[in-house]
């Protein structure tokens, strides 16, 4: 049976009727909803993200960076460091180290105990490098008659090297002299002055 309405020839109008048009509409929401929700999880994820981000770079920032730096200042060489470049190197000699640690008190060639280790260091370096001949010179601060300081800078020579000799090194390759106070190296108008002129000379004379 032909439908009242449709006449031959003419396209057929198909119309959706209120329950097909209603389940396309929700399948359109939730479909939506899907895509806000893994929209807004995204947003989300990316906010827990920044955190971490941050935290690293604080990390590295604050990373100990000292390791191959020092914190204290170095301290000056000792004169059986130098002594240990120098022989292990190509200079020629002669070549004068005056021991920093190493002053006698006045009037006095007594060698005092806290010197004992840098003497064992030098008599160390010594044995090390047997061709090495060296000269010890002892002065004296600018007090007393030029006889005694000279005679006082000779004693102070002798008793290092004896104290050298003690610790191995053979007294062949040590010589002694004295500077008395001839050639000082500060001032003699002050404490300071003085016991620095109170000093030990480590001349290397071959090597």
């Amino acid at each position: 049976m032909a439908e009242p309405d449709h006449k031959p020839g003419t396209p057929r109008e198909i119309h959706l009727g209120p329950e097909k048009k209603t389940n396309w509409l929700a399948w359109l929401a939730l479909l939506l909803g899907l895509l806000a929700l893994l929209w807004f999880l995204g947003l989300k994820g990316c906010s827990r993200a920044t955190p971490i981000a941050a935290t690293t770079t604080v990390t590295n920032t604050t990373a100990p960076v000292g390791a191959t730096a020092p914190v204290v200042a170095a301290k000056s060489s000792t004169v059986s460091q130098q002594v240990g470049s120098y022989l292990a190197g190509t200079d020629p000699a002669p070549h004068t180290f005056t021991f920093d640690n190493l002053n006698f008190d006045t009037n006095k060639s007594d060698i005092k105990p806290e010197y004992a280790d840098e003497l064992s260091n030098l008599a160390g370096i010594m044995q090390k490098y047997p061709n090495a001949k060296a000269r010890i010179a002892g002065y004296a601060d600018a007090r007393g008659s030029d006889p005694a300081n000279a005679k006082l800078g000779q004693a102070r020579a002798d008793a290092v090297k004896a104290a050298l000799v003690a610790k191995g090194v053979a007294a062949d390759r040590l010589e002694t002299a004295s500077g008395g106070a001839s050639d000082p190296v500060a001032p003699n108008d002050t404490a300071q002055g003085q016991a620095e002129n109170r000093r030990t000379e480590f001349v290397i004379t071959s090597r």
